[in-house]
């Protein structure tokens, strides 16, 4: 038998939420006695829900495959302040050796969220501007003007962003410039080339 749980922030209630159990046509409403942040360290609620402050950016990946690259994007992320999403479905477990060992011991730090699709994503961050990290755009990482805020996507490892994604908005799609020899660059180091281009445009941390 499963399950859909909804939580969402009552404002009347603070640090506590409200929310419903529905399974077919039966819903039953409910509140619950757990501080919001519990709550989102569970894995139900989103972060940017759980009253957390708005971060530098927020740096998504699109199905990642390699826990060593999450790792080490993870590091990149506590070390600039950015919001790390993963979308499912991953290619790996969160509680990963692999992950955890590239990430050291700077995963605690870590501001990070899961969700199930790009769409979802989408609605936990209404108005904020997206780029598109892929091979096949004009326009290089250093033409774009970052703003704080923003949601910088990247593709998985071995497939990229799908089609339907990049459709969404061409002119903001954007590439690191290779010479023909070389197929693709690994994914932590173009997270961190293209975060710290932001950095930079927006004078440093």
């Amino acid at each position: 038998m499963r399950f859909r749980t909804c939580f969402r922030v009552h404002a009347s209630l603070g640090l506590w939420a409200v929310g419903n159990v529905q399974h077919g046509d039966v819903r039953l409403d409910i509140v619950c006695s757990h501080p919001i942040e519990t709550l989102w360290r569970w894995g139900a609620i989103p972060h940017s829900i759980a009253g957390m402050t708005k971060p530098f950016l927020n740096v998504v990946l699109h199905q990642p495959e390699i826990p060593q690259n999450t790792g080490n994007i993870g590091r990149t992320c506590v070390a600039t302040g950015a919001r790390l999403w993963l979308i499912q479905p991953l290619g790996f477990r969160l509680d990963d050796r692999y992950l955890k060992r590239a990430g050291m011991d700077y995963w605690q730090h870590l501001d990070w969220n899961v969700v199930a699709s790009w769409q979802e994503l989408k609605q936990y961050l209404p108005g904020a501007a997206v780029w598109y990290l892929t091979k096949s755009a004009t326009r290089c990482v250093w033409d774009a003007a970052f703003q704080a805020g923003d949601i910088i996507l990247f593709g998985s490892e071995s497939r990229g962003l799908p089609p339907s994604i990049l459709a969404e908005n061409p002119a903001s799609r954007l590439k690191l410039p290779m010479r023909p020899q070389v197929r693709s660059l690994n994914l932590a180091s173009t997270v961190n080339t293209v975060v710290y281009e932001a950095v930079r445009q927006l004078g440093g941390l």
